[in-house]
């Protein structure tokens, strides 16, 4: 009995042994910008070394991942490859030490806090941050691209507003004989207001139909050409429902403010000024 035991221990360690000589190479994973840049595809085989020209171990590329849309990694241009920890370990030599770890907490109020706090009251040398904290800092850029958009918005939005105004008293301005006429034809003041607003208020729908139209497509340009240079889902310009209804509304108040200012002035004067008498 004693002998089988140890004959089928010895069996078991041969072929162990002979599934480890045949044991395939370790997998990773690579950033799809990688894959594109240098043209790998899943089932290529690679050699990864910790330096260039160094001895490395022959991997297989099982998967190709791609990055997420977040703006923190916009910035960043390195090429990422993920391996199991153990080959990280070994591959690079350092053993039980890490750059950064994520820690998820419970859906608790107050649990992020309450973790951080534990964390860095454990030991010196390491800092635990929340993950808004760090979203904060690194989208710091951002912000004051957002800051820079929103000042250029304002200032173009009060010179359209100013040009808008100054075409409007043109084009009524054009047309104070035909206002005239009707004037001595018994048509009432208030009529020539509302309709001068309500052609004024058409016009600024119109013109923000098509600032929709030039935006979405601009929209479009500019995420199909940025999405393709940084390898991201990130959308860089959006034309939200909100946007759009902020957009109609400003459009239609200057509108309106532009046609009743220009009526105002036109209606003001006689009717035999207007027709030139």
């Amino acid at each position: 009995m004693a002998r089988r035991h140890w004959a089928l221990l010895a069996a078991l360690v041969l072929g162990a042994e002979g599934a480890q000589a045949q044991a395939p190479f370790r997998s990773i994973t690579i950033d799809e910008r990688l894959a594109a840049r240098t043209a790998l595809a899943v089932g290529d085989t690679v050699l990864l070394a910790p330096a260039a020209g160094a001895a490395g171990d022959s991997v297989i590329v099982a998967a190709i991942t791609r990055r997420s849309a977040d703006p923190s990694e916009i910035a960043r241009s390195e090429f990422r490859v993920r391996l199991h920890l153990d080959h990280l370990q070994a591959l690079s030599g350092a053993g039980d030490r890490v750059g950064r770890f994520a820690v998820q907490t419970r859906d608790v109020p107050g649990a992020v806090d309450s973790a951080a706090a534990r964390i860095n009251a454990l030991a010196f040398g390491f800092r635990a941050y929340p993950a808004a904290d760090v979203a904060v800092e690194t989208s710091a850029t951002f912000r004051v691209v957002n800051r820079f958009h929103r000042a250029i918005g304002v200032i173009t939005i009060v010179a359209s507003a100013i040009f808008l105004l100054c075409i409007t008293l043109l084009k009524v301005d054009e047309r104070r004989r035909d206002v005239g006429a009707l004037r001595l034809l018994g048509v009432s003041r208030r009529t020539v207001v509302r309709a001068v607003v309500l052609e004024a208020s058409l016009v600024a729908l119109v013109g923000s139909a098509m600032g929709a139209a030039i935006g979405y497509a601009a929209g479009g340009i500019v995420n199909w050409h940025y999405q393709g240079v940084y390898s991201t889902p990130l959308k860089f310009a959006i034309v939200t429902p909100g946007i759009l209804l902020f957009a109609t509304g400003l459009s239609l108040a200057l509108g309106v403010i532009a046609g009743l200012l220009a009526a105002q002035r036109l209606v003001r004067r006689a009717p035999l000024d207007l027709v030139g008498r």
